[in-house]
């Protein structure tokens, strides 16, 4: 289960906010506006933003395309002592390319309550019948990735309201 009583420290705050910076990528062209960084050694190594819309591929998710660049740049598809941070909770699917990479750490900002798989809907980056376990923390900088989420879909209902009226 996400661990929100562990203190962040001024670096977690300031990786959390290139994770907003991703994020703000993917609004600006109408992707839904998640954003990722991977961090070794204070440093970041990769980052990602949601690109599923324009490339149509299901899983061009923030997380699973900071993941293939941190592995390239790394040379390794293991990501031992690596922290992810990431705007909104994890769904199932990066949950497994998260325990699959060995990503030691995951910061998320907002919960996501219809397909979180790491604290929402499922617990799999604990779950101890699986060869790794993440440490995972919630709730940093949540207001931002919240309204953030928010606003891009109230325009998106807007945008489909005002083609639909044609």
């Amino acid at each position: 289960m996400a661990n929100s009583d562990m203190a962040f420290s001024k670096l977690d705050y300031f990786f959390m906010h290139q994770a907003l910076l991703e994020a703000a990528k993917a609004y600006a062209i109408d992707e839904v506006p998640i954003g990722a960084v991977i961090v070794k050694d204070d440093k970041v190594i990769a980052t990602g933003f949601n690109l599923r819309e324009h490339s149509q591929k299901s899983t061009d998710h923030a997380e699973i395309l900071a993941i293939e660049q941190a592995c390239s740049h790394l040379n390794s598809w293991r990501l031992a002592g690596c922290t992810l941070y990431v705007t909104i909770e994890p769904c199932l699917m990066c949950a497994g390319a998260i325990i699959n990479s060995r990503i030691d750490r995951v910061v998320y900002g907002a919960p996501d309550l219809k397909a979180g798989g790491v604290d929402s809907l499922y617990n799999v980056l604990n779950d101890d019948r699986l060869n790794h376990q993440v440490i995972v923390q919630s709730g940093l900088l949540s207001d931002e990735a919240a309204n953030n989420m928010k606003s891009f879909f109230k325009a998106a209902r807007k945008r489909k309201k005002k083609r639909s009226k044609y």
